[in-house]
């Protein structure tokens, strides 16, 4: 921390593992409302929440926070910004909603993120939209103490509308530029930028290392006037395709892992199985936010702020000892890592022949007893690494702009034949309880 006159504290240092300092400059109106958005029990809640869900079942480092990340992001937020201030002068009410922006982009995400958010219905976006612009959050008061205006001009570029901009000295609201909501949002933003890196160096895998501070410095503006886009300069197509291929290689390897997407296979059952009992009124005591949600009901604003993976957590605690059975073993397997076993069917098969394989396994299964609702799933993963141009998207919109030598916009593919290599791709298995295994095998070869 640093002291200005009369001992006055004038900076804020966190330590961060990726980006090692993230520093707020106090005696600046932006650093200074950052950090109070830091304070917010919505903002506090983060940390509650992990960042990969179950992925510590594979990786046991992979505990980070949703809390560090968007830390994380609006650094990488402000060193884009700070590069491309280099080609361009920068509106502060700009620079200022596209910053908490990056921030608060994750407010919204509940217990275990994306699994939570199949089963209760809810929708990340919607609930961080929520708690920056209801009048209940103490984010939104943050937010309305330095301008009125600013809560829903962050909502708006969060909810990807043309409009939102504007300044915090009373400047009537204007569209942000593009080339600004492209930084984060889009297929080179900030929020990519920072998971990969941070990903990478809490699981220990090695496949999501890019070469980011020259990929930063090669980003630039281009298109002139009209409609100018966050782009790459052509000295940075090496780095571009390196960050692409580490994305593919952590999809591949990470979120893809058969052990994380068993875990949360079974923690999707489980939460079904607790919503099937909270409907029936025979869910066992636990979390009143977390039934609720699972029930589609609208929480309050503590509620919403409370509920959080250690709800979730305690909730498979208590419910261990359910005495409805099901319920009891996907969660007495989640919290001692007692997962479904994996029976892979070839990708390269045709999906008829696919499709007759895992109607065989279900059918053997129901033949020798088990349960197809919740014994077995079928999973099939997939990610396209990289969009390029397609006949729907003809103009390219969301593909990463290249500036040439000539300093004429294209798209990236056009000065990278490597991005024609990073084909979509997908995986194809059927988890099932261990002592299913030897027999559901049998039946996919059979």
């Amino acid at each position: 921390m640093r002291r200005g006159q009369a001992g006055i504290m004038t900076e804020k240092i966190i330590r961060d593992p990726v980006h090692d300092v993230i520093a707020f400059r106090l005696d600046k109106t932006a650093d200074r409302l950052l950090w109070e958005l830091l304070q917010t029990p919505e903002f506090q809640r983060l940390r509650r929440v992990r960042q990969l869900g179950l992925a510590n079942l594979a990786y046991p480092g992979a505990d980070h926070s949703r809390y560090g990340h968007s830390l994380g992001v609006l650094e990488m937020c402000r060193r884009i910004l700070e590069q491309l201030s280099r080609s361009v002068t920068i509106d502060e009410g700009d620079y200022l909603t596209v910053t908490v922006a990056a921030l608060l982009h994750d407010l919204g995400h509940g217990p275990f993120s994306h699994v939570f958010e199949r089963v209760s219905g809810t929708h990340h976006e919607v609930v961080t939209r929520r708690l920056i612009g209801e009048e209940d959050s103490e984010v939104r008061r943050v937010l309305s103490r330095f301008d009125p205006t600013l809560p829903a001009r962050v909502c708006a570029l969060l909810a990807g509308d043309d409009h939102g901009g504007g300044g915090g000295g009373g400047r009537e609201a204007s569209a942000v530029p593009r080339y600004l909501r492209e930084s984060i949002s889009s297929q080179l933003d900030a929020d990519r930028l920072d998971y990969l890196l941070r990903d990478d160096l809490m699981t220990g895998s090695r496949y999501g290392q890019y070469d980011v501070q020259w990929l930063l410095r090669s980003m630039t503006v281009g298109g002139g006037s009209g409609d100018p886009r966050l782009a790459v300069s052509y000295k940075g197509v090496s780095a571009v395709e390196g960050y692409l291929q580490s994305r593919q290689h952590m999809y591949r390897n990470v979120y893809f892992h058969k052990v994380v997407r068993s875990g949360e296979g079974m923690l999707r059952l489980a939460l079904q199985r607790a919503r099937r009992l909270a409907v029936q009124d025979r869910l066992p005591g636990g979390d009143l936010a977390l039934s609720k949600s699972l029930l589609g009901q609208r929480l309050t604003m503590p509620e919403t702020v409370g509920l959080d993976d250690v709800s979730v957590l305690h909730c498979f605690k208590l419910w261990t000892a359910s005495d409805d059975t099901v319920l009891a073993a996907l969660c007495h397997g989640l919290l001692f890592r007692k997962l479904y076993k994996t029976v892979e069917i070839p990708v390269d098969w045709e999906p008829d022949r696919a499709a007759a394989a895992l109607k065989r396994a279900v059918d053997a299964l129901i033949h020798a007893g088990g349960d197809p609702a919740y014994d077995l799933f079928y999973d099939e993963p997939a990610d396209t690494p990289y969009e390029a141009v397609t006949p729907d998207d003809p103009a390219g919109m969301n593909e990463i702009q290249l500036v040439d030598r000539a300093g004429n916009l294209k798209p990236f593919t056009s000065g990278s034949p490597f991005v024609a290599s990073l084909k979509h791709f997908a995986f194809r298995r059927i988890h099932v309880r261990a002592e299913w295994k030897p027999l559901v095998a049998s039946a996919v070869t059979g």
